[in-house]
Protein backbone atom coordinates (compact mmCIF):
# COMPACT_ATOMS: atom_id res chain seq x y z
CA UNK A 1 0.00 0.00 0.00
CA UNK A 2 2.83 2.37 0.71
CA UNK A 3 4.41 1.32 -2.25
CA UNK A 4 1.33 2.02 -4.03
CA UNK A 5 0.97 5.69 -2.65
CA UNK A 6 4.56 6.54 -3.32
CA UNK A 7 4.24 5.37 -7.01
CA UNK A 8 1.34 8.09 -6.83
CA UNK A 9 3.04 10.66 -5.94
CA UNK A 10 5.84 10.52 -7.88
CA UNK A 11 3.67 10.08 -11.11
CA UNK A 12 2.17 13.36 -9.86
CA UNK A 13 5.51 14.84 -9.13
CA UNK A 14 6.40 14.05 -12.44
CA UNK A 15 3.36 15.31 -14.13
CA UNK A 16 3.94 18.49 -12.29
CA UNK A 17 7.19 18.60 -13.96
CA UNK A 18 6.31 18.05 -17.12
CA UNK A 19 3.33 21.23 -16.96
CA UNK A 20 6.46 23.28 -16.19
CA UNK A 21 8.13 22.51 -19.40
CA UNK A 22 7.25 24.94 -21.73
CA UNK A 23 5.40 23.18 -24.83
CA UNK A 24 5.79 24.24 -27.74
CA UNK A 25 2.22 23.62 -28.79
CA UNK A 26 0.85 25.59 -26.27
CA UNK A 27 3.58 28.89 -27.10
CA UNK A 28 1.68 28.50 -30.63
CA UNK A 29 -1.51 28.71 -29.62
CA UNK A 30 -1.11 31.66 -26.81
CA UNK A 31 0.52 33.36 -29.60
CA UNK A 32 -2.40 32.78 -32.33
CA UNK A 33 -4.74 33.32 -29.66
CA UNK A 34 -3.20 36.67 -28.99
CA UNK A 35 -2.79 37.32 -32.65
CA UNK A 36 -6.83 37.06 -32.85
CA UNK A 37 -7.46 39.13 -30.33
CA UNK A 38 -5.28 41.89 -30.97
CA UNK A 39 -6.70 42.10 -34.19
CA UNK A 40 -10.91 41.56 -33.17
CA UNK A 41 -9.94 44.32 -30.37
CA UNK A 42 -8.11 46.81 -32.71
CA UNK A 43 -10.96 46.01 -35.07
CA UNK A 44 -13.48 47.32 -33.10
CA UNK A 45 -11.06 50.27 -31.97
CA UNK A 46 -9.90 51.39 -35.28
CA UNK A 47 -13.69 51.71 -36.58
CA UNK A 48 -14.78 53.62 -33.15
CA UNK A 49 -12.16 55.66 -34.20
CA UNK A 50 -12.71 56.54 -37.07
CA UNK A 51 -16.50 57.20 -35.98
CA UNK A 52 -14.42 59.61 -33.11
CA UNK A 53 -12.85 61.86 -35.64
CA UNK A 54 -15.72 63.57 -36.74
CA UNK A 55 -16.40 65.03 -33.51
CA UNK A 56 -12.00 65.68 -32.67
CA UNK A 57 -9.53 68.26 -33.47
CA UNK A 58 -6.09 68.09 -33.83
CA UNK A 59 -5.29 69.33 -30.50
CA UNK A 60 -7.86 67.23 -28.54
CA UNK A 61 -6.23 64.12 -30.21
CA UNK A 62 -2.61 65.30 -28.77
CA UNK A 63 -4.38 66.15 -25.23
CA UNK A 64 -5.62 62.52 -25.43
CA UNK A 65 -2.30 61.06 -26.25
CA UNK A 66 -0.43 62.44 -23.49
CA UNK A 67 -3.20 61.72 -21.13
CA UNK A 68 -2.54 58.00 -22.29
CA UNK A 69 0.94 57.94 -21.95
CA UNK A 70 0.11 59.36 -17.69
CA UNK A 71 -2.02 56.20 -17.79
CA UNK A 72 0.33 53.44 -19.43
CA UNK A 73 3.28 54.97 -17.47
CA UNK A 74 1.38 54.02 -14.67
CA UNK A 75 0.58 50.73 -15.44
CA UNK A 76 4.28 50.42 -16.77
CA UNK A 77 5.84 51.46 -13.14
CA UNK A 78 3.49 49.13 -11.30
CA UNK A 79 3.83 46.16 -12.98
CA UNK A 80 6.16 45.74 -15.62
CA UNK A 81 9.41 44.53 -13.22
CA UNK A 82 7.34 42.53 -11.48
CA UNK A 83 5.57 40.43 -14.60
CA UNK A 84 8.84 39.99 -15.55
CA UNK A 85 10.57 38.74 -12.53
CA UNK A 86 7.25 36.19 -12.09
CA UNK A 87 7.82 35.04 -15.62
CA UNK A 88 11.27 33.67 -14.92
CA UNK A 89 10.41 32.83 -11.00
CA UNK A 90 11.57 29.21 -10.72
CA UNK A 91 9.22 26.99 -8.29
CA UNK A 92 9.36 27.97 -4.31
CA UNK A 93 8.37 24.65 -3.75
CA UNK A 94 10.74 22.50 -5.73
CA UNK A 95 12.68 21.04 -2.30
CA UNK A 96 9.80 21.02 -0.43
CA UNK A 97 7.49 18.04 0.99
CA UNK A 98 4.32 17.08 0.46
CA UNK A 99 2.42 16.53 -2.72
CA UNK A 100 2.21 17.45 -6.07
CA UNK A 101 -1.32 19.69 -5.64
CA UNK A 102 0.41 20.84 -2.50
CA UNK A 103 3.74 22.18 -4.15
CA UNK A 104 1.43 23.40 -7.04
CA UNK A 105 -0.84 26.10 -4.49
CA UNK A 106 2.54 27.61 -2.62
CA UNK A 107 3.85 28.18 -6.38
CA UNK A 108 0.72 29.98 -7.18
CA UNK A 109 -0.28 31.86 -4.29
CA UNK A 110 3.16 33.40 -4.21
CA UNK A 111 2.44 34.51 -7.77
CA UNK A 112 -0.23 36.18 -6.52
CA UNK A 113 1.23 37.45 -3.28
CA UNK A 114 3.74 39.18 -5.56
CA UNK A 115 1.18 40.40 -8.06
CA UNK A 116 -0.56 42.42 -5.11
CA UNK A 117 2.56 44.68 -4.71
CA UNK A 118 1.89 46.99 -8.12
CA UNK A 119 -1.56 47.91 -6.21
CA UNK A 120 1.15 49.89 -3.71
CA UNK A 121 2.94 50.98 -6.79
CA UNK A 122 0.44 52.20 -8.81
CA UNK A 123 -0.94 54.40 -6.43
CA UNK A 124 2.85 56.41 -5.57
CA UNK A 125 2.85 56.07 -9.46
CA UNK A 126 -0.60 57.53 -10.38
CA UNK A 127 -0.11 60.69 -7.26
CA UNK A 128 3.32 61.65 -8.68
CA UNK A 129 2.98 61.44 -12.19
CA UNK A 130 -0.10 63.30 -11.92
CA UNK A 131 1.25 66.04 -10.07
CA UNK A 132 4.00 66.34 -12.50
CA UNK A 133 1.81 66.07 -15.62
CA UNK A 134 -0.21 69.17 -14.18
CA UNK A 135 2.89 71.10 -12.69
CA UNK A 136 4.31 71.24 -16.46
CA UNK A 137 1.62 71.01 -18.88
CA UNK A 138 1.70 74.04 -21.44
CA UNK A 139 -0.45 76.65 -21.46
CA UNK A 140 -2.42 75.92 -24.56
CA UNK A 141 -2.92 72.09 -23.16
CA UNK A 142 -3.68 73.26 -19.76
CA UNK A 143 -6.77 75.29 -21.11
CA UNK A 144 -8.75 72.22 -22.34
CA UNK A 145 -11.94 71.72 -20.55
CA UNK A 146 -12.25 69.77 -17.50
CA UNK A 147 -8.60 68.55 -18.02
CA UNK A 148 -8.22 67.89 -14.35
CA UNK A 149 -11.24 65.71 -13.94
CA UNK A 150 -10.29 63.70 -16.91
CA UNK A 151 -6.50 62.89 -15.26
CA UNK A 152 -7.83 61.82 -12.04
CA UNK A 153 -10.65 59.55 -14.01
CA UNK A 154 -7.76 58.31 -15.52
CA UNK A 155 -5.96 57.27 -12.78
CA UNK A 156 -9.14 55.46 -10.80
CA UNK A 157 -8.70 53.75 -14.07
CA UNK A 158 -5.55 52.56 -13.59
CA UNK A 159 -6.09 51.37 -10.50
CA UNK A 160 -8.90 49.52 -11.21
CA UNK A 161 -6.77 47.32 -14.03
CA UNK A 162 -4.07 47.11 -11.27
CA UNK A 163 -6.76 45.53 -9.11
CA UNK A 164 -6.77 42.52 -11.87
CA UNK A 165 -3.32 42.04 -11.75
CA UNK A 166 -3.41 38.72 -9.45
CA UNK A 167 -5.85 37.23 -11.37
CA UNK A 168 -4.06 38.07 -14.65
CA UNK A 169 -0.54 36.81 -13.74
CA UNK A 170 -1.23 33.47 -12.19
CA UNK A 171 -3.74 32.82 -15.46
CA UNK A 172 -0.49 33.79 -17.67
CA UNK A 173 1.46 31.58 -15.32
CA UNK A 174 -0.76 28.93 -15.65
CA UNK A 175 -0.72 30.04 -19.60
CA UNK A 176 -4.62 29.98 -19.79
CA UNK A 177 -4.59 32.31 -22.93
CA UNK A 178 -8.65 32.01 -22.48
CA UNK A 179 -9.60 34.20 -20.51
CA UNK A 180 -7.00 37.05 -21.32
CA UNK A 181 -8.59 36.76 -24.78
CA UNK A 182 -11.95 37.37 -23.57
CA UNK A 183 -11.17 39.97 -21.15
CA UNK A 184 -9.55 42.50 -23.55
CA UNK A 185 -11.86 41.77 -25.85
CA UNK A 186 -14.90 42.19 -23.65
CA UNK A 187 -13.08 45.28 -22.27
CA UNK A 188 -12.33 47.19 -25.47
CA UNK A 189 -15.84 46.68 -26.69
CA UNK A 190 -16.60 48.65 -23.70
CA UNK A 191 -14.21 51.29 -24.04
CA UNK A 192 -15.36 52.41 -27.53
CA UNK A 193 -18.96 51.91 -26.74
CA UNK A 194 -18.56 54.18 -23.40
CA UNK A 195 -16.13 56.74 -25.19
CA UNK A 196 -18.13 57.01 -28.71
CA UNK A 197 -21.31 57.43 -26.79
CA UNK A 198 -19.73 60.15 -24.29
CA UNK A 199 -18.77 62.17 -27.37
CA UNK A 200 -22.06 61.58 -29.43
CA UNK A 201 -24.16 62.78 -26.69
CA UNK A 202 -21.90 66.04 -26.02
CA UNK A 203 -21.68 66.70 -29.65
CA UNK A 204 -25.49 66.64 -29.63
CA UNK A 205 -26.12 68.69 -26.43
CA UNK A 206 -23.69 71.15 -28.33
CA UNK A 207 -21.14 70.99 -25.10
CA UNK A 208 -17.45 70.89 -24.76
CA UNK A 209 -16.23 68.11 -22.34
CA UNK A 210 -12.46 68.22 -23.69
CA UNK A 211 -11.21 64.56 -23.54
CA UNK A 212 -13.79 63.39 -21.07
CA UNK A 213 -14.85 60.89 -23.32
CA UNK A 214 -11.60 58.96 -23.24
CA UNK A 215 -11.32 58.88 -19.89
CA UNK A 216 -14.56 57.69 -19.29
CA UNK A 217 -13.86 54.62 -21.89
CA UNK A 218 -10.90 54.31 -20.40
CA UNK A 219 -12.13 53.65 -16.94
CA UNK A 220 -14.69 50.88 -18.64
CA UNK A 221 -12.24 49.35 -20.15
CA UNK A 222 -10.35 48.52 -16.40
CA UNK A 223 -13.85 48.03 -14.68
CA UNK A 224 -14.27 45.03 -17.61
CA UNK A 225 -10.48 43.71 -17.13
CA UNK A 226 -11.71 43.95 -13.60
CA UNK A 227 -14.95 41.21 -13.79
CA UNK A 228 -13.52 39.01 -16.23
CA UNK A 229 -10.00 38.14 -14.75
CA UNK A 230 -11.67 38.12 -11.19
CA UNK A 231 -14.34 35.61 -12.47
CA UNK A 232 -12.20 33.63 -13.97
CA UNK A 233 -8.89 33.68 -11.54
CA UNK A 234 -11.61 32.93 -8.75
CA UNK A 235 -12.39 29.99 -10.51
CA UNK A 236 -8.92 28.51 -10.69
CA UNK A 237 -8.16 29.43 -7.16
CA UNK A 238 -10.91 27.54 -6.37
CA UNK A 239 -9.75 24.40 -8.37
CA UNK A 240 -5.89 24.54 -7.27
CA UNK A 241 -6.55 25.84 -3.62
CA UNK A 242 -4.92 29.14 -3.00
CA UNK A 243 -6.15 32.33 -3.11
CA UNK A 244 -6.65 35.81 -4.62
CA UNK A 245 -5.81 37.66 -1.95
CA UNK A 246 -2.38 38.16 0.16
CA UNK A 247 -1.83 34.94 1.99
CA UNK A 248 0.83 33.66 3.81
CA UNK A 249 3.33 30.82 3.14
CA UNK A 250 1.79 28.07 4.46
CA UNK A 251 3.18 26.36 7.18
CA UNK A 252 6.05 23.73 7.42
CA UNK A 253 5.42 20.33 6.60
CA UNK A 254 5.02 17.69 9.37
CA UNK A 255 7.24 14.82 8.96
CA UNK A 256 10.94 14.21 10.01
CA UNK A 257 12.90 16.94 11.90
CA UNK A 258 15.26 17.12 8.77
CA UNK A 259 12.24 17.64 6.30
CA UNK A 260 10.76 20.17 8.93
CA UNK A 261 14.33 22.32 9.17
CA UNK A 262 14.46 22.14 5.00
CA UNK A 263 11.09 23.49 5.26
CA UNK A 264 11.66 26.44 7.56
CA UNK A 265 14.94 27.18 5.65
CA UNK A 266 12.70 27.41 2.77
CA UNK A 267 9.97 29.53 4.21
CA UNK A 268 13.10 31.83 5.27
CA UNK A 269 12.95 32.80 1.56
CA UNK A 270 9.89 34.78 1.96
CA UNK A 271 9.75 38.67 2.80
CA UNK A 272 7.26 38.96 6.21
CA UNK A 273 6.19 35.73 5.22
CA UNK A 274 3.99 36.76 1.82
CA UNK A 275 6.39 37.48 -1.05
CA UNK A 276 9.08 34.99 -2.34
CA UNK A 277 12.48 36.87 -1.42
CA UNK A 278 14.03 35.81 -5.01
CA UNK A 279 11.30 37.25 -7.52
CA UNK A 280 11.49 40.56 -5.42
CA UNK A 281 15.48 40.64 -5.97
CA UNK A 282 15.15 40.15 -9.55
CA UNK A 283 12.34 42.41 -9.53
CA UNK A 284 14.07 45.38 -8.13
CA UNK A 285 16.94 44.61 -10.08
CA UNK A 286 14.60 45.06 -13.21
CA UNK A 287 13.16 48.33 -12.41
CA UNK A 288 16.13 50.51 -13.35
CA UNK A 289 16.08 48.85 -16.41
CA UNK A 290 12.15 49.45 -17.12
CA UNK A 291 12.20 53.21 -15.94
CA UNK A 292 15.06 53.53 -18.85
CA UNK A 293 12.69 51.24 -21.18
CA UNK A 294 9.90 52.97 -21.34
CA UNK A 295 11.61 56.47 -21.44
CA UNK A 296 12.53 55.14 -24.47
CA UNK A 297 9.18 53.30 -25.72
CA UNK A 298 7.01 56.82 -25.15
CA UNK A 299 9.93 58.91 -25.47
CA UNK A 300 8.53 59.44 -29.07
CA UNK A 301 5.05 60.94 -27.03
CA UNK A 302 7.52 62.92 -24.58
CA UNK A 303 9.69 64.55 -26.38
CA UNK A 304 6.89 65.95 -29.25
CA UNK A 305 4.73 67.26 -26.32
CA UNK A 306 8.38 69.08 -24.81
CA UNK A 307 9.20 69.83 -28.62
CA UNK A 308 5.78 70.57 -30.44
CA UNK A 309 2.56 71.97 -30.58
CA UNK A 310 -0.15 70.28 -29.43
CA UNK A 311 -1.52 70.42 -33.50
CA UNK A 312 1.84 68.73 -34.54
CA UNK A 313 1.26 66.30 -31.39
CA UNK A 314 -2.15 64.74 -32.98
CA UNK A 315 -0.93 64.74 -36.20
CA UNK A 316 1.93 62.30 -34.98
CA UNK A 317 -0.43 60.68 -32.68
CA UNK A 318 -2.31 59.39 -35.84
CA UNK A 319 0.85 58.52 -37.99
CA UNK A 320 1.69 56.74 -35.22
CA UNK A 321 -1.45 54.64 -34.22
CA UNK A 322 -1.75 53.66 -37.70
CA UNK A 323 1.67 52.91 -38.63
CA UNK A 324 2.10 50.80 -34.90
CA UNK A 325 -1.13 48.60 -36.12
CA UNK A 326 0.86 46.37 -37.40
CA UNK A 327 3.28 45.59 -34.55
CA UNK A 328 0.59 45.50 -31.76
CA UNK A 329 -1.28 42.57 -33.93
CA UNK A 330 1.51 40.60 -34.86
CA UNK A 331 5.07 41.59 -33.17
CA UNK A 332 3.86 42.61 -29.61
CA UNK A 333 1.64 38.79 -28.78
CA UNK A 334 4.43 36.57 -30.57
CA UNK A 335 7.19 38.61 -28.69
CA UNK A 336 4.86 38.13 -24.79
CA UNK A 337 4.39 34.15 -25.57
CA UNK A 338 8.44 34.26 -27.06
CA UNK A 339 9.56 35.67 -24.12
CA UNK A 340 7.39 33.72 -21.73
CA UNK A 341 8.32 30.49 -24.59
CA UNK A 342 12.61 31.42 -23.93
CA UNK A 343 12.24 31.86 -19.94
CA UNK A 344 10.76 28.03 -19.24
CA UNK A 345 12.78 26.52 -22.00
CA UNK A 346 16.03 27.91 -20.95
CA UNK A 347 15.58 28.53 -17.05
CA UNK A 348 16.66 24.70 -16.52
CA UNK A 349 19.30 25.03 -18.45
CA UNK A 350 20.95 27.82 -16.59
CA UNK A 351 22.93 25.43 -14.05
CA UNK A 352 23.42 23.03 -16.52
CA UNK A 353 23.51 24.29 -20.14
CA UNK A 354 22.52 21.43 -22.21
CA UNK A 355 23.46 22.29 -25.67
CA UNK A 356 20.81 20.10 -27.09
CA UNK A 357 18.57 22.73 -25.53
CA UNK A 358 20.27 26.17 -26.76
CA UNK A 359 20.44 24.95 -29.94
CA UNK A 360 17.17 24.59 -30.53
CA UNK A 361 16.81 28.12 -29.15
CA UNK A 362 19.18 29.23 -31.03
CA UNK A 363 17.05 27.53 -33.73
CA UNK A 364 13.60 28.66 -33.03
CA UNK A 365 14.91 32.44 -32.65
CA UNK A 366 16.42 32.30 -36.02
CA UNK A 367 12.98 30.99 -37.89
CA UNK A 368 11.41 34.24 -35.83
CA UNK A 369 13.66 36.58 -36.51
CA UNK A 370 13.19 35.69 -40.47
CA UNK A 371 9.90 35.55 -40.30
CA UNK A 372 10.08 39.10 -38.91
CA UNK A 373 12.76 40.18 -41.43
CA UNK A 374 10.32 38.90 -44.78
CA UNK A 375 7.57 40.46 -43.38
CA UNK A 376 9.38 43.78 -42.75
CA UNK A 377 10.40 43.45 -46.54
CA UNK A 378 7.17 43.65 -48.00
CA UNK A 379 5.82 46.55 -45.29
CA UNK A 380 9.10 48.77 -46.39
CA UNK A 381 8.21 47.95 -50.24
CA UNK A 382 4.98 48.65 -50.37
CA UNK A 383 3.93 50.55 -47.09
CA UNK A 384 5.24 53.79 -48.03
CA UNK A 385 3.01 53.89 -51.21
CA UNK A 386 -0.11 52.03 -49.34
CA UNK A 387 -0.43 53.35 -46.25
CA UNK A 388 -0.92 57.93 -47.23
CA UNK A 389 -3.43 56.60 -49.25
CA UNK A 390 -5.66 54.50 -46.73
CA UNK A 391 -4.94 57.37 -44.65
CA UNK A 392 -6.91 59.61 -47.01
CA UNK A 393 -9.81 57.15 -47.16
CA UNK A 394 -10.43 56.71 -43.57
CA UNK A 395 -9.40 59.82 -41.87
CA UNK A 396 -10.51 62.07 -44.56
CA UNK A 397 -8.25 64.69 -46.71
CA UNK A 398 -8.19 67.28 -44.13
CA UNK A 399 -6.22 64.51 -41.86
CA UNK A 400 -4.10 63.79 -44.77
CA UNK A 401 -2.92 67.08 -45.93
CA UNK A 402 -2.27 67.74 -42.28
CA UNK A 403 1.14 65.93 -42.89
CA UNK A 404 -0.07 62.46 -41.22
CA UNK A 405 0.24 60.52 -44.68
CA UNK A 406 3.43 61.76 -45.04
CA UNK A 407 4.26 60.96 -41.95
CA UNK A 408 3.17 57.74 -41.86
CA UNK A 409 5.41 56.70 -45.02
CA UNK A 410 8.68 57.33 -43.20
CA UNK A 411 6.86 55.72 -39.85
CA UNK A 412 6.38 52.03 -42.72
CA UNK A 413 10.51 52.23 -42.83
CA UNK A 414 10.72 52.38 -38.77
CA UNK A 415 8.64 49.05 -38.05
CA UNK A 416 11.22 46.93 -39.57
CA UNK A 417 13.51 48.21 -36.49
CA UNK A 418 10.83 47.69 -34.16
CA UNK A 419 9.89 44.45 -34.99
CA UNK A 420 13.42 43.32 -35.00
CA UNK A 421 14.30 44.92 -31.59
CA UNK A 422 11.33 43.53 -30.22
CA UNK A 423 12.19 40.10 -30.08
CA UNK A 424 15.75 40.63 -29.71
CA UNK A 425 14.74 42.14 -26.37
CA UNK A 426 12.03 39.50 -25.50
CA UNK A 427 14.79 37.11 -25.68
CA UNK A 428 17.25 38.92 -23.99
CA UNK A 429 14.92 39.77 -20.86
CA UNK A 430 14.37 35.74 -21.08
CA UNK A 431 18.24 34.65 -20.20
CA UNK A 432 19.74 37.68 -18.50
CA UNK A 433 21.34 37.19 -14.80
CA UNK A 434 20.76 40.27 -12.60
CA UNK A 435 24.53 41.90 -13.43
CA UNK A 436 23.94 41.71 -17.35
CA UNK A 437 20.43 43.47 -16.59
CA UNK A 438 21.78 46.14 -15.03
CA UNK A 439 24.64 46.54 -17.52
CA UNK A 440 21.89 46.49 -19.74
CA UNK A 441 20.01 49.38 -18.06
CA UNK A 442 23.12 51.53 -18.91
CA UNK A 443 23.52 51.50 -21.61
CA UNK A 444 19.75 52.17 -22.70
CA UNK A 445 20.22 55.27 -20.72
CA UNK A 446 23.24 55.94 -23.01
CA UNK A 447 20.74 55.63 -25.71
CA UNK A 448 17.64 57.61 -24.53
CA UNK A 449 20.00 60.05 -24.40
CA UNK A 450 21.54 59.70 -27.95
CA UNK A 451 17.46 59.60 -28.98
CA UNK A 452 16.93 62.99 -26.94
CA UNK A 453 19.73 64.83 -28.84
CA UNK A 454 18.57 63.41 -32.15
CA UNK A 455 15.00 64.82 -31.59
CA UNK A 456 16.09 68.04 -30.39
CA UNK A 457 17.98 68.44 -34.10
CA UNK A 458 15.27 66.99 -35.68
CA UNK A 459 12.56 69.38 -33.88
CA UNK A 460 14.12 71.83 -33.24
CA UNK A 461 17.13 72.45 -35.84
CA UNK A 462 16.24 70.83 -38.67
CA UNK A 463 12.43 71.56 -37.89
CA UNK A 464 11.15 68.12 -39.44
CA UNK A 465 8.20 68.27 -37.40
CA UNK A 466 6.92 64.70 -36.76
CA UNK A 467 8.66 62.99 -39.61
CA UNK A 468 12.06 63.75 -37.53
CA UNK A 469 10.88 62.13 -34.73
CA UNK A 470 10.56 59.32 -36.38
CA UNK A 471 14.35 59.46 -37.87
CA UNK A 472 15.32 60.00 -34.51
CA UNK A 473 12.87 57.00 -32.79
CA UNK A 474 14.97 55.03 -35.90
CA UNK A 475 18.14 55.35 -34.66
CA UNK A 476 17.35 55.14 -30.95
CA UNK A 477 16.03 51.48 -31.82
CA UNK A 478 19.15 50.56 -34.21
CA UNK A 479 21.26 51.11 -31.43
CA UNK A 480 19.29 49.07 -29.00
CA UNK A 481 19.23 46.39 -31.80
CA UNK A 482 23.02 45.97 -32.29
CA UNK A 483 23.39 45.72 -28.38
CA UNK A 484 20.97 43.08 -28.09
CA UNK A 485 22.50 41.44 -30.84
CA UNK A 486 26.09 41.46 -29.78
CA UNK A 487 24.20 39.93 -26.39
CA UNK A 488 22.70 37.13 -28.10
CA UNK A 489 25.82 36.52 -29.96
CA UNK A 490 27.74 36.13 -27.18
CA UNK A 491 25.16 34.07 -24.96
CA UNK A 492 25.48 31.21 -27.95
CA UNK A 493 29.03 31.67 -28.24
CA UNK A 494 29.34 30.77 -24.49
CA UNK A 495 27.39 27.81 -24.75
CA UNK A 496 29.99 26.58 -27.84
CA UNK A 497 27.12 27.17 -30.64
CA UNK A 498 27.27 29.76 -33.24
CA UNK A 499 24.38 32.13 -33.86
CA UNK A 500 24.50 32.57 -37.88
CA UNK A 501 22.51 36.75 -38.69
CA UNK A 502 23.21 35.64 -42.28
CA UNK A 503 20.65 33.25 -42.11
CA UNK A 504 17.75 35.22 -41.10
CA UNK A 505 18.03 37.30 -44.01
CA UNK A 506 16.19 36.81 -47.61
CA UNK A 507 17.47 33.88 -49.35
CA UNK A 508 17.44 34.81 -52.82
CA UNK A 509 18.32 38.76 -51.64
CA UNK A 510 19.02 39.71 -55.26
CA UNK A 511 15.91 38.19 -56.66
CA UNK A 512 13.84 40.13 -53.53
CA UNK A 513 16.02 43.32 -54.15
CA UNK A 514 15.31 43.39 -58.40
CA UNK A 515 11.10 42.45 -57.14
CA UNK A 516 11.39 45.74 -55.12
CA UNK A 517 13.12 48.27 -57.85
CA UNK A 518 10.67 46.72 -60.35
CA UNK A 519 7.48 47.19 -57.96
CA UNK A 520 8.71 51.46 -57.44
CA UNK A 521 9.06 51.51 -60.77
CA UNK A 522 5.96 50.55 -62.20
CA UNK A 523 4.03 52.81 -59.46
CA UNK A 524 6.66 55.76 -60.67
CA UNK A 525 5.16 55.25 -63.93
CA UNK A 526 1.57 54.95 -62.94
CA UNK A 527 2.39 58.30 -61.62
CA UNK A 528 1.90 57.57 -57.86
CA UNK A 529 4.28 59.29 -55.24
CA UNK A 530 5.31 58.70 -51.53
CA UNK A 531 3.16 60.50 -49.19
CA UNK A 532 1.14 63.10 -51.60
CA UNK A 533 -2.72 63.37 -51.41
CA UNK A 534 -4.27 61.88 -54.24
CA UNK A 535 -7.32 62.98 -56.23
CA UNK A 536 -7.89 59.68 -57.20
CA UNK A 537 -7.32 57.99 -54.12
CA UNK A 538 -9.62 54.69 -54.63
CA UNK A 539 -7.73 53.71 -58.44
CA UNK A 540 -4.07 54.43 -56.71
CA UNK A 541 -4.83 52.45 -53.74
CA UNK A 542 -6.25 49.51 -56.34
CA UNK A 543 -3.06 50.14 -58.56
CA UNK A 544 -0.88 49.15 -55.72
CA UNK A 545 -2.55 46.34 -54.14
CA UNK A 546 -2.09 44.72 -57.48
CA UNK A 547 1.33 45.81 -58.48
CA UNK A 548 2.08 44.27 -54.53
CA UNK A 549 0.57 41.16 -55.47
CA UNK A 550 3.69 40.18 -57.91
CA UNK A 551 6.23 41.27 -55.38
CA UNK A 552 4.98 39.33 -52.40
CA UNK A 553 4.17 35.93 -54.86
CA UNK A 554 8.13 36.15 -55.80
CA UNK A 555 8.73 36.39 -51.79
CA UNK A 556 7.17 33.58 -51.06
CA UNK A 557 8.50 31.31 -54.11
CA UNK A 558 12.05 32.30 -52.96
CA UNK A 559 11.72 31.43 -49.48
CA UNK A 560 8.94 28.42 -49.95
CA UNK A 561 11.10 25.82 -48.39
CA UNK A 562 11.25 28.24 -45.23
CA UNK A 563 7.74 28.79 -45.16
CA UNK A 564 6.79 25.03 -45.85
CA UNK A 565 9.11 23.85 -42.98
CA UNK A 566 6.88 26.66 -40.49
CA UNK A 567 4.22 25.39 -41.39
CA UNK A 568 4.96 21.81 -41.08
CA UNK A 569 6.63 22.55 -37.64
CA UNK A 570 3.53 24.41 -36.49
CA UNK A 571 0.68 22.20 -37.71
CA UNK A 572 2.90 19.17 -36.03
CA UNK A 573 3.06 21.92 -32.52
CA UNK A 574 -0.99 22.14 -32.63
CA UNK A 575 -1.49 18.65 -33.18
CA UNK A 576 1.09 17.70 -30.49
CA UNK A 577 -0.72 20.64 -28.24
CA UNK A 578 -4.08 18.66 -28.65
Amino acid sequence: MIDQLDASKDANDKKLHTNSIPNQGSAVHGASLLIGLQIASRAITFVANQLLLRFLTAQLLGVSTQLEVYYLSVLFFARESLRVAIQRQESPSTSRSGDGLAKNARDSQSVVNIAHISLLLGLGASVGLGWAYLSYVDVATAATPYLDVALRIYAVAAMVELLSEPAFVILQYRLRFGPRAAAESLATFFRCLVTFGAANWAWRKGLEIGVLPFALGQLAYGTGLLAVYAWYGAQLASAEGFSLFLRTSPPSQKGTNKKVETAQALDTDYVLGYFYGPTLQLAYSLTAQSFVKHLLTQGDTFLVSILSDSRSQGVYALANNYGSLLARLVFQPIEESSRNYFSKLLSSAKSSPGKQTVAKARSDLQALLKFYVLLSTVVITVGPYAAPLVVQIVAGTKWSASGAGAVLARYCLYIPLLAINGVAEAFVSSIATESEVHRQSLWMGAFSVAFGIAGFVSLRVLDLGAAGLVYANGINMLCRIIWSGTFITRYFRANEIDFSWNSILPSNLALTTVAAAAFWASLARAGISIGSTSPYVFVDLITVATRAVPFVIIIAYAERKYLLDCYNSIRGRGEASR
